[in-house]
């Protein structure tokens, strides 16, 4: 099982870098930046990454695409959500399997709604599941969208200032470590706010 996501692994990101330098990089970019908001399971980060070893100097401008294109996606989750969940929601749900974490976001929503976005947005936790959510249950469009924003902003700018601050080498990593460095950098902004 390992060996078969492994080699799952290393083929998409052979495939990322094949695909970020041609003249669709960007709309390659987006894509991926729209669809894994909304349904698809490939993160952005991975073709973020291979676009930035070429293009570190250009950080700025690669993070905000994928964070725009990423919140857009999110928004279309939400419509799903909230106008179509029994048409598409519920597929989408039962194509990646995600009941139990369903159950999981409605306790989180009610405990914290935007604080539930902002992890899930920032982190390795399929996005989806929330945007999706976060339109069923009907939360505040407006807390969902500001909540997206700073979350997904602040994930890929993260991604593109590392790749900006350490190069090539940084990229590599981050993509082999990527869930650990999230995860260890969502702690450290916890503990700055709540400490």
């Amino acid at each position: 099982m390992f060996k078969y996501l492994n080699k799952t692994k290393q083929s998409l990101k052979d495939w990322s870098y094949n695909h970020s330098h041609g003249k669709n990089a960007k709309l390659w970019l987006a894509i991926f930046s729209f669809t894994e908001a909304s349904f698809f399971v490939i993160p952005p980060d991975i073709f973020l990454l291979a676009i930035l070893i070429n293009n570190g100097s250009k950080w700025i401008y690669y993070s905000f695409l994928t964070t725009i294109a990423s919140v857009l996606g999110g928004l279309l989750g939400y419509v799903f959500g909230f106008f179509f969940f029994d048409l598409v929601g519920e597929f989408l749900i039962n194509t990646y399997n995600l009941q139990s974490q369903m159950a999981v976001v409605s306790g989180l929503f009610q405990e914290n709604a935007f604080w539930a976005i902002f992890v899930s947005a920032f982190t390795p936790i399929p996005f989806k599941v929330f945007t999706l959510s976060a339109g069923f249950f009907h939360i505040n469009l407006v807390t969902f969208f500001f909540a997206s924003l700073i979350g997904r902003g602040l994930r890929f700018f993260t991604v593109g200032y590392l790749v900006k601050l350490f190069g090539k080498q940084m990229a590599h990593y981050s993509f082999k470590y990527f869930n650990y460095i999230t995860l260890l950098i969502l702690a450290l902004i916890l503990w700055v706010i709540f400490v």
